[in-house]
């Protein structure tokens, strides 16, 4: 048996598993992709995809991370967010996973809304932060998935040509 073809259908298992899991807020997706795409680069020895395209898709993962990051904390400091509703929309999107797409969907409001009510909130300042917390975290997931597209096209051109 040739042990690159299990390397290469373990890379590719990563990328899609990666691929996947940048549709949900903050889990880190886009960096597992990458880690499948250099998986896969190293077992060709980097012929088909060289090192040059592995830095691009390295940057775009990093970017990726980072405006995944800001784009929650800039939605919930917009609308006045204190930390605990910032905890509280982290828990919330990590509780909402058990509960499928109405939980991940869900989950980052509710869990924003209750950490500002505990933090001495009225509820109608809450849900504005619920809401804007939720904003944050739905245009940082459509960044991430944005990302994961380019990524994957940069790395098939990169096997195609």
């Amino acid at each position: 048996m040739d042990w690159n073809i299990l390397w290469y259908v373990i890379a590719g298992i990563i990328i899609v598993a990666g691929f996947i899991a940048s549709i949900l807020p903050n889990l880190p997706g886009i960096p597992v992709m990458f880690g499948g795409m250099l998986l896969a680069a190293w077992v060709g020895h980097f012929d088909k995809i060289p090192v040059w395209v592995i830095v691009l898709l390295g940057l775009l993962a990093a970017f990726s991370i980072l405006f995944d990051f800001l784009a929650g904390t800039w939605g919930a400091k917009r609308y006045g967010a204190s930390k605990a509703a910032v905890w509280g929309a982290f828990i919330g999107t990590i509780v909402g996973l058990f509960f499928g797409i109405p939980g991940i969907i869900l989950g980052p409001f509710v869990g924003a809304v209750i950490g500002q009510i505990a933090s001495g909130s009225r509820v109608e300042h809450a849900a504005r932060v619920g809401f804007g917390t939720w904003i944050g975290l739905l245009i940082g997931t459509a960044i991430k998935l944005a990302t994961a597209f380019m990524m994957l096209g940069a790395f098939v051109l990169a096997l195609i040509f």
